[in-house]
């Protein structure tokens, strides 16, 4: 059974895209088949994989404005067992046209659904908001990864974060699960060794083991067109991220043998 996980922050530049790609690549290293989903206008992560946002014929936005089926939009990527639906800029209007329809919040789920998709995992890159585009995500997600910089101002955009996890919950997913993901973390830096202590403090087991240091081959990987893993495969967020991989998959078989019990 695929587990659909929704990566997203409200608060832009906390990896969120560079999260997407990373653990994605680790997850298919680890032997599972993966899709990325880029649901951002930026189109950084469909950049971050190499390829150009305005040659492809299907995107994103033609699953959520035109209701092409889902796998109609998927494009093969170098990258062992990784497939991408790419984005570009169509997918802002989403946010315009969507919320005039029934069931808006919902397009993302029945696509995937009725698709029967044939992965182990579904990332969906978010953008940087929490619209119709965000709330399609949390809706079809079973996991919502949320990657924080341990700052005040990220950690402060956790709260609306976490409002609108209740309401996805009471509305259109009522098992939405949440993990916080602390990100571009410099253990030099008592401000950041602070507030990651306040945020396992307040959030406890929602927040992952695995943190992601700062890391300037993370940085590089995107531009080059590679996952870190590729890129750079000694480097420190290479590691860090196939150490998310497996706390994720085990997170997803306790989770699986709690369901069964």
């Amino acid at each position: 059974m695929f587990k659909t996980i929704a990566v997203s922050n409200e608060k832009g530049g906390v990896a969120k895209t560079t999260t997407t790609i990373s653990l994605g690549a680790a997850l298919g290293e680890m032997g599972n088949r993966v899709l990325l989903i880029d649901l951002d206008a930026q189109a950084n992560l469909t950049l971050a994989l190499g390829l150009e946002p305005g040659e492809a014929e299907s995107t994103s936005s033609n699953i959520m404005l035109d209701n092409i089926p889902l796998l109609s939009a998927r494009r093969k990527t170098d990258i062992e067992n990784l497939d991408l639906i790419p984005s570009n800029l169509r997918i802002e209007t989403s946010e315009q046209f969507l919320p005039v329809r029934t069931n808006y919040t919902t397009i993302l789920k029945r696509a995937i659904s009725v698709s029967n998709p044939p992965y182990d995992y579904i990332l969906l890159d978010c953008p940087p908001a929490l619209g119709a585009i965000t709330q399609n995500a949390l809706a079809a997600a079973d996991l919502l990864l949320i990657p924080t910089q341990a700052e005040y101002f990220s950690a402060y955009a956790l709260r609306n974060m976490m409002s609108l996890v209740r309401r996805i919950r009471e509305e259109d997913n009522p098992n939405l699960a949440y993990r916080i993901l602390v990100t571009m973390l410099d253990n030099r830096n008592r401000t950041h060794r602070n507030i990651h202590e306040q945020l396992r403090s307040t959030f406890s087991e929602g927040v992952f083991n695995t943190v992601i240091e700062i890391d300037t081959k993370l940085r590089e990987s995107s531009i080059a067109g590679l996952p870190i893993s590729r890129y750079k495969p000694g480097a420190r967020g290479t590691t860090q991220y196939h150490v998310l991989a497996q706390e994720l998959i085990e997170y997803v078989k306790e989770t699986e043998n709690r369901q069964a019990a």
